[in-house]
């Protein structure tokens, strides 16, 4: 095969009109213009809402109904979610040695991570070993094996700090690692792992290396071998899973608050890069310069839109009393006004996913702020759609082809094809389809790069195909994004009108007619 891309001048956030470039005219094509669907909630990899799930939930949550005023009517909150997140301690997956929570049917981890296979939705984790302002999230058993810990408050035994440095915690974890992987390393199952989870509350700050949460002369030395050993463990065990980091002035430091960086945290965060690693943020929509969203965050993801995609996770529990005084402090008066505070730091970040948290938070997204809940559907993301295909409409048996196609990026995310794990599996490919709409044979245009297709722009290609080995007969054209991992089965679903898709996810776009001569 033989492809060429041509990318048109637009400006950026420019959405392309109907004479903004374009397949151009191939002799003997029939050009089909695709109709975009901009509203409708599309299900992809890394993009769209997620739902969150508590480690003590009964899996009928998924389940869980919420009355939309702007509707007038109830929705299932899963209906608008691509994955659910659960952060959950290590000691609840794994409370004994040899003993996994997802393979003991007894066990609610068990049951949630069952029914969300049942439903079709991956899920992520975040697994938390520290025990302050929380419980033992590290296994009683690892500390009987000799692990070392700092305890916080004798007031609170069970609430045990892991030194991360310790060899016998490390070792212990290691092996949890490689367990988790060996059931969840696949991406049906696992939308992605927030796979660091140091310091309180696995946010990545506040890491704990030395007795007292001592900061020392060796502390910036610990800091990166941490980081080295737990990135390259879960990047050795999760190959096919997308893995995230916290990006955050203090990451992985023994303190959690001040708004100066500690001086080595991009050194920190590339080596996670390095590892494989995409970004992720806890605390969008929080003003705070101390402890929330602050310059140096916003600073440092711009250096990587469209470089690797963004996560995010809201920073105040709108329902919290412990929030509140951040939340006024912040100058936001109403939970509206919170959402709303999220979902523009989460536009100027270009994040590809936003959270709606648990309980209240999630009814106040579709109570209080419902319009960017459709919002991000629209434009949130990436939002992929041809803007016109170039077919052939008829053939000779032993014919070499040319097809010729547009793309166009609705989304002010992007499509991140170009991460360690996916590793460009993501492909344009032409279907001859059958009367039932089943490919017959599928060409695949290798050159096409979904990470290059960004809000504003349109970018064209042409390749030739080689229909030899087709059956004589009348075909419909299809066009689709496959997983080439997965048998070249539709992975990433395009933004077109329903009426225009296959039930399995191909676009028609044209007939074909194949003669013998």
């Amino acid at each position: 095969m033989f492809a060429a891309a041509v990318v048109s001048a637009c400006a950026c956030g420019k959405e392309p009109g109907p004479s903004d470039g374009g397949t151009g005219t191939i002799p003997g094509n029939e050009t089909v213009k695709i109709i975009p669907d901009r509203t409708s909630v599309i299900h992809n990899p890394l993009n769209g809402w997620v739902m969150y799930l508590s480690g003590d939930a009964d899996p009928s949550y998924f389940d869980t109904k919420v009355y939309v005023p702007d509707l007038g009517r109830e929705v299932l909150i899963r209906d608008y979610a691509s994955a659910c997140y659960l952060r959950t301690g290590w000691k609840a997956l794994n409370p004994e040695k040899g003993v996994y929570a997802w393979n003991d049917p007894t066990s609610k981890i068990y049951r949630l991570v069952k029914r969300a296979e049942e439903l079709g939705i991956p899920i992520a984790f975040r697994v938390v070993v520290d025990g302050r302002d929380q419980r033992e999230n590290t296994p009683q058993f690892v500390f009987d094996a000799g692990a070392e810990y700092w305890l916080e408050n004798a007031s609170y035994p069970d609430r045990k700090t892991p030194l991360a440095i310790d060899p016998v915690w490390r070792r212990h974890y290691e092996e949890f690692v490689q367990a988790f992987a060996a059931y969840f390393n696949d991406p049906v199952k696992t939308a992605f792992i927030d796979a660091y989870g140091l310091g309180k509350w696995g946010e990545g700050h506040n890491v704990c290396y030395e007795q007292n949460n001592a900061v020392t002369d060796m502390t910036s030395v610990y800091k990166a071998d941490t980081m080295e050993w737990i990135t390259k463990l879960y990047s050795e065990n999760f190959t096919r899973v997308p893995l995230v980091i916290n990006y955050h002035r203090q990451i992985g430091h023994p303190v959690s608050e001040g708004r100066n960086p500690q001086p080595d945290s991009e050194k920190v965060l590339q080596i996670a890069i390095d590892n494989g690693y995409c970004l992720r943020a806890d605390s969008f929509g929080m003003k705070n310069q101390d402890w929330g969203y602050n310059n140096w965050e916003r600073s440092y993801v711009k250096k990587w839109n469209f470089k690797l995609p963004v996560i995010m996770e809201g920073g105040y529990i709108v329902d919290s009393p412990g929030h509140q005084s951040g939340i006024r402090g912040d100058g936001y008066n109403s939970p509206a006004e919170v959402r709303e505070g999220e979902f523009l730091d989460s536009q100027e970040a270009c994040v590809n996913m936003m959270d709606f948290r648990y309980g209240n938070e999630t009814k106040s997204w579709f109570t209080d702020a419902f319009s960017l809940v459709q919002r991000f559907v629209a434009e949130g993301g990436y939002r992929l759609y041809p803007t016109s295909v170039s077919v052939p409409s008829c053939g000779t048996f032993g014919d070499r082809l040319t097809v010729g196609h547009s793309w166009a990026n609705l989304g002010w995310g992007y499509c991140p094809v170009n991460i360690k794990q996916w590793n460009y599996k993501y492909k344009v490919a032409f279907a001859l389809l059958d009367s039932a709409g089943n490919p017959v044979k599928i060409f695949i245009d290798e050159n096409a790069d979904l990470s290059g297709w960004l809000k504003g722009k349109i970018t064209s290609y042409t390749f030739d195909i080689d229909i030899k080995g087709v059956a004589v007969g009348a075909y419909t054209w299809g066009v689709g994004i496959v997983d080439t991992a997965d048998g070249n089965n539709i992975g990433i679903r395009i933004a077109a009108s329903p009426a225009q898709m296959t039930d399995t996810g191909w676009v028609r776009a044209g007939t074909f007619s194949l003669s013998a001569n």
